[in-house]
């Protein structure tokens, strides 16, 4: 034997081969859903850690140099391409956590409806988080990289009373938390 080590096979490679691993089961996809505060990035980077693709509207606009709130014009240019992202890592077999808002149901519908053609039903993760833990947080945020947006604690609020929770009719749901 020589002197490289070699990694053992996991049962399921053992059993099935590497080949058969990889179309064993779809690709999975979170959708975060929370209003600014709710913890969903931290959510979404454990998972990340743990082989994930996130996708996040901030990062995205961070990479961009837009610091500030964009216009719909780039919102609607950023979320195009965070879509075919999506496409193409899901084709390629990738789990992936959508790190969005998904404030209101018809953005949560509109990504089930991309998805179905792949035949992929994506799980929400809803944070339910108190507005008082909500500004808490917020009031810590100090814009010095993408995932700090800054929130005056009116925005925090009034994007927390938009906000429309998730229901069990909407699919596979995981509420994390219990906002009051």
């Amino acid at each position: 034997m020589s002197g490289a080590s070699q990694v053992a096979p996991s049962v399921t490679e053992r059993n099935l081969g590497p080949v058969a691993v990889s179309k064993a089961r779809r690709p999975r996809v979170v959708m975060m859903c929370g209003p600014a505060g709710a913890g969903k990035t931290t959510y979404a980077k454990r998972l990340e850690r743990d082989g994930w693709t996130r996708l996040s509207f901030e990062v995205e606009f961070w990479d961009r140099g837009i610091t500030t709130m964009p216009s719909a014009e780039v919102v609607a240019d950023v979320a195009a391409d965070l879509k075919a992202r999506l496409l193409r890592h899901v084709a390629a077999g990738d789990d992936v956590v959508l790190d969005f808002g998904f404030w209101f149901r018809r953005q949560r519908d509109e990504f089930r409806a991309l998805l179905a053609p792949q035949g992929i039903v994506p799980q929400t993760v809803y944070l339910a988080t108190s507005l008082e833990t909500i500004l808490s947080r917020v009031g810590d945020r100090h814009g010095r990289q993408a995932d700090d947006w800054p929130l005056t604690e009116q925005t925090a609020t009034e994007y927390f009373e938009r906000f429309e929770p998730p229901t069990p009719d909407e699919g596979p749901l995981e509420v994390v938390g219990q906002a009051m």
